[in-house]
């Protein structure tokens, strides 16, 4: 598959959250701050890249019948290594998501690709997938990140320890930050916005993409 072609759509066109709505539980749960969309967004590329890899090296041996057992005990391990890694070297973030980082186990991202796309691909071809699909979820997550944190606590940058020890940068007077932006609510709202930006984006760049073609 062309690589220019596989990062599109994981950036804009198969984007796991503003396009398949993958993935809905941890992105509504946890993009209240910053530091937490970056790292759950690095953990779920990692992990994803990961099993990508190791299940397209298997997808010869794998008995169909239990492909999906088989994907998900891959899977497990790799999440098991993450949540391990982040206990030990960044227990802030570890704490702050919860049981959304063992959770990744049966995250309908990272299942959804190895079905779709690892066990019918070659290891280039997975590798690049896990990349780009992974890039993609972590730049939704960080959007939604930006917008929440600034319009519900009014700081940027929330969570990082050496920036005011971890109360972020204060942006909006404690007065002002609507505060129903940071609850379940607010989620859904700045979802349905971000898919609404790019859904419109995809109809600017196919207008002209058609507009060259037309005058090629």
């Amino acid at each position: 598959m062309n690589v220019k072609t596989q990062f599109k759509e994981g950036l804009l066109t198969k984007n796991p959250v503003t396009v398949q709505l993958l993935g809905m539980c941890s992105t509504m749960a946890i993009t209240t701050m910053l530091f937490n969309g970056i790292g759950m967004g690095i953990s779920v590329l990692i992990i994803l890249t990961c099993s990508n890899i190791v299940i397209s090296l298997l997808r010869k041996i794998i008995p169909p019948k239990i492909r999906i057992a088989c994907y998900i005990v891959v899977i497990a391990g790799f999440v098991t290594m993450v949540d391990l890694l982040l206990q030990a070297y960044l227990p802030s973030l570890s704490e702050s998501l919860g049981v959304f980082i063992p959770l990744i186990v049966v995250n309908c991202i990272i299942l959804g690709r190895a079905e779709a796309f690892a066990s019918k691909n070659s290891v280039g071809a997975s590798l690049l997938d896990g990349i780009f699909q992974g890039i993609g979820y972590t730049v939704a997550l960080i959007i939604m990140c930006v917008v929440r944190e600034l319009l519900g606590s009014g700081t940027i940058l929330g969570g990082f320890s050496f920036i005011n020890n971890g109360g972020g940068i204060r942006v909006i007077p404690e007065v002002y930050p609507a505060l129903l932006v940071v609850l379940p609510v607010g989620g859904f709202l700045t979802l349905g916005c971000l898919i609404a930006a790019s859904q419109w984006l995809m109809d600017r760049i196919e207008t002209k993409e058609r507009e060259k073609e037309e005058a090629a």
